[in-house]
């Protein structure tokens, strides 16, 4: 009979699915801080693939919602990222003097 291990199994909602499938391209478009750069880095596709990934896999009604959720997100492009946290920077820096 073989032992139980005591080391606790973490369990998270959405895991991290193998880096060579389209499994992986479609679980970091959805992700919040990975930006598509770092998608494009990683497996080679641009912007406009994922994208066409996206639509092509997902429900129309969902595609509808992640293109919606990219669209007002500017964490997806590290540009936009770098810049909103130059600003929320400047005005942390303001508020605490008064």
């Amino acid at each position: 009979m073989k032992k139980k291990s005591f080391i606790p199994q973490t369990r998270v909602k959405n895991p991290e699915p193998k880096k060579k499938g389209t499994d992986w391209v479609i679980w970091a478009a959805w992700a919040d801080r990975i930006t598509f750069e770092e998608i494009k880095d990683k497996t080679g596709k641009s912007e406009s693939d994922v994208i066409k990934l996206m639509r092509k896999n997902l429900r129309s009604s969902a595609f509808k919602l992640w293109r919606k959720r990219v669209h007002n997100k500017s964490i997806k492009h590290r540009k936009k990222f770098k810049y909103e946290r130059k600003k929320l920077r400047e005005k942390i820096k303001i508020s605490d003097i008064y």
